[in-house]
Protein backbone atom coordinates (compact mmCIF):
# COMPACT_ATOMS: atom_id res chain seq x y z
CA UNK A 1 0.00 0.00 0.00
CA UNK A 2 1.52 3.22 -1.23
CA UNK A 3 0.08 6.55 0.03
CA UNK A 4 0.68 9.68 -1.48
CA UNK A 5 0.15 13.07 0.08
CA UNK A 6 -0.22 16.50 -0.63
CA UNK A 7 2.38 19.21 1.01
CA UNK A 8 0.26 21.68 2.84
CA UNK A 9 -2.89 20.11 2.33
CA UNK A 10 -3.55 17.92 5.31
CA UNK A 11 -7.29 17.64 3.96
CA UNK A 12 -6.20 15.11 1.13
CA UNK A 13 -4.36 11.99 0.26
CA UNK A 14 -4.77 9.36 -2.33
CA UNK A 15 -3.71 5.34 -1.45
CA UNK A 16 -2.66 3.07 -3.70
CA UNK A 17 -3.48 -0.43 -2.17
CA UNK A 18 -1.80 -3.70 -2.89
CA UNK A 19 -4.45 -4.89 -5.10
CA UNK A 20 -3.52 -1.94 -7.96
CA UNK A 21 -7.16 0.14 -6.53
CA UNK A 22 -6.92 3.74 -5.24
CA UNK A 23 -8.99 5.75 -2.91
CA UNK A 24 -8.77 9.68 -2.25
CA UNK A 25 -9.80 10.50 1.02
CA UNK A 26 -10.67 14.39 1.80
CA UNK A 27 -11.33 14.93 5.33
CA UNK A 28 -13.82 17.76 5.55
CA UNK A 29 -13.39 18.32 8.96
CA UNK A 30 -9.85 19.84 8.53
CA UNK A 31 -10.06 23.31 9.84
CA UNK A 32 -9.47 24.94 6.47
CA UNK A 33 -12.29 22.97 4.88
CA UNK A 34 -14.76 23.41 7.53
CA UNK A 35 -14.38 27.46 6.96
CA UNK A 36 -14.64 26.85 3.34
CA UNK A 37 -17.80 25.10 3.79
CA UNK A 38 -19.85 27.38 6.22
CA UNK A 39 -18.73 29.87 3.90
CA UNK A 40 -20.63 27.88 1.06
CA UNK A 41 -23.94 27.32 3.42
CA UNK A 42 -23.99 31.39 3.55
CA UNK A 43 -24.22 31.54 0.07
CA UNK A 44 -26.97 28.56 -0.33
CA UNK A 45 -28.85 27.78 2.64
CA UNK A 46 -28.88 23.85 1.30
CA UNK A 47 -25.13 23.98 1.30
CA UNK A 48 -24.44 22.17 4.82
CA UNK A 49 -21.11 20.78 4.10
CA UNK A 50 -21.52 17.32 5.41
CA UNK A 51 -19.14 14.54 3.36
CA UNK A 52 -22.74 13.77 1.48
CA UNK A 53 -23.07 17.25 0.06
CA UNK A 54 -19.49 17.51 -0.67
CA UNK A 55 -20.06 14.49 -2.72
CA UNK A 56 -23.41 16.03 -4.45
CA UNK A 57 -21.45 19.02 -5.28
CA UNK A 58 -18.27 17.27 -6.53
CA UNK A 59 -20.52 14.66 -8.66
CA UNK A 60 -21.97 17.73 -10.33
CA UNK A 61 -19.05 19.71 -10.95
CA UNK A 62 -17.37 16.38 -12.53
CA UNK A 63 -20.35 15.75 -14.61
CA UNK A 64 -20.57 19.54 -15.85
CA UNK A 65 -16.65 19.75 -16.38
CA UNK A 66 -14.86 16.12 -15.90
CA UNK A 67 -17.28 13.54 -16.70
CA UNK A 68 -14.35 11.32 -17.94
CA UNK A 69 -13.46 11.17 -14.09
CA UNK A 70 -16.70 10.03 -13.06
CA UNK A 71 -16.21 6.60 -15.33
CA UNK A 72 -15.36 3.69 -12.88
CA UNK A 73 -15.72 5.96 -9.90
CA UNK A 74 -17.39 5.31 -6.29
CA UNK A 75 -18.31 6.70 -3.56
CA UNK A 76 -18.21 6.38 0.14
CA UNK A 77 -19.13 9.53 1.75
CA UNK A 78 -20.19 9.97 5.82
CA UNK A 79 -21.02 13.19 7.76
CA UNK A 80 -16.68 13.60 8.08
CA UNK A 81 -15.70 12.73 5.16
CA UNK A 82 -15.74 12.06 1.22
CA UNK A 83 -14.05 9.13 0.33
CA UNK A 84 -13.47 8.03 -3.53
CA UNK A 85 -12.52 4.33 -5.14
CA UNK A 86 -11.12 3.55 -8.71
CA UNK A 87 -10.43 0.19 -8.97
CA UNK A 88 -6.81 -0.65 -10.46
CA UNK A 89 -5.61 0.43 -14.01
CA UNK A 90 -2.92 3.10 -14.94
CA UNK A 91 -6.03 5.10 -16.57
CA UNK A 92 -7.73 5.42 -12.92
CA UNK A 93 -4.58 6.01 -11.53
CA UNK A 94 -4.44 9.18 -13.74
CA UNK A 95 -8.31 10.06 -12.50
CA UNK A 96 -7.69 9.74 -9.49
CA UNK A 97 -4.80 12.24 -9.69
CA UNK A 98 -6.92 14.65 -11.76
CA UNK A 99 -9.82 14.43 -9.17
CA UNK A 100 -7.78 15.24 -5.85
CA UNK A 101 -6.23 18.21 -8.73
CA UNK A 102 -9.75 19.25 -8.83
CA UNK A 103 -10.55 19.53 -5.08
CA UNK A 104 -7.08 21.05 -4.92
CA UNK A 105 -8.40 23.86 -7.49
CA UNK A 106 -11.46 24.45 -6.42
CA UNK A 107 -10.69 24.81 -2.07
CA UNK A 108 -7.68 27.30 -3.30
CA UNK A 109 -10.41 29.00 -5.87
CA UNK A 110 -13.58 29.31 -3.57
CA UNK A 111 -14.63 32.28 -5.65
CA UNK A 112 -15.59 29.35 -8.17
CA UNK A 113 -17.81 27.28 -5.84
CA UNK A 114 -19.31 30.20 -4.91
CA UNK A 115 -20.15 30.97 -8.17
CA UNK A 116 -21.77 27.44 -8.69
CA UNK A 117 -23.63 28.15 -5.97
CA UNK A 118 -25.19 31.13 -6.97
CA UNK A 119 -25.50 29.94 -10.72
CA UNK A 120 -26.77 26.73 -10.22
CA UNK A 121 -27.53 25.64 -7.19
CA UNK A 122 -30.87 24.97 -7.32
CA UNK A 123 -29.53 21.78 -9.91
CA UNK A 124 -27.19 19.95 -7.53
CA UNK A 125 -28.60 16.97 -5.43
CA UNK A 126 -28.02 18.09 -1.83
CA UNK A 127 -28.33 15.85 1.29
Amino acid sequence: MESLNYPDRDYLFIVEHDDGSFALSFNIEDDDILALGEEMNEVRNEAYMNGYNWEAFINYYLAANAPEVCKGMETDSEAGTYVVYYEDGASNCEKVKRLADIIISLVENKEEIFKILREHGDEIEWD
